[in-house]
């Protein structure tokens, strides 16, 4: 099996993946994992887990985060949502379920052991990964992660042109871009990488 049919099989079994269904605590809706990206893709986006919008319309990033996230990249839709350019592989491939305040809950435990590694392998081309958000920092960077989102993002350099991490660009988060103006050098890296690549 070539490079391209693996990845392809990979991406056909987490597209069918229900095992957050059986788990001792259950998805409070039917599984719906979301991700897209094929063997050309330069680009590699690692968010949290889609949204509820995102879990009804099947698009990932198909909200107002995603509106933010092609805003910070520099990118049309049209070129977001090209698989030769770019993948979208988050932590948790289907909708957690809200908690008790109506935010999103963190990504299901069970889609990073499962698919991550696997993912990472299949794929070859990528140049440039963005880790959105604790989540995805943590899997990615393990030690050479800063004490928080904040250091982790302010120190960006430290992990290498190719990998860059973000906050999430969810409303949530107004505050946090408000008190950190430094973040816009990181956005400017970050379009400037995304030009050379598209």
């Amino acid at each position: 099996m070539g490079m391209s049919e693996h990845l392809h099989a990979i991406l056909s079994q987490i597209r069918k993946c229900h095992v957050c269904e059986a788990s001792e605590k259950p998805l409070p809706h039917k599984a719906r994992p979301i991700v897209v990206g094929n063997q050309n893709a330069k680009i590699r986006i690692i968010g949290q887990a889609p949204g509820t919008r995102v879990h009804a319309s099947g698009i990932p990033f198909d909200d107002p985060s995603g509106d933010r996230l092609r805003d910070w990249l520099g990118m049309t839709r049209d070129q977001f949502y090209n698989e030769n350019i770019l993948a979208i592989t988050p932590m948790g491939f289907c909708f957690p379920g809200l908690d008790a305040k109506g935010g999103d809950l963190p990504p299901r435990k069970e889609c990073a052991p499962l698919w991550q590694d696997k993912l990472t392998e299949a794929f070859s081309n990528f140049e440039l990964t963005l880790l959105v958000g604790q989540y995805a920092q943590k899997q990615y960077l393990g030690k050479a992660r800063q004490k928080n989102l904040t250091e982790t993002v302010r120190h960006w350099r430290d992990y290498g042109p190719d990998v860059i991490p973000v906050p999430h660009p969810s409303w949530r988060n107004n505050v946090w871009i408000k008190k950190n103006p430094w973040f816009e050098e990181v956005l400017t890296e970050l379009k400037t990488r995304v030009r050379q690549l598209t």
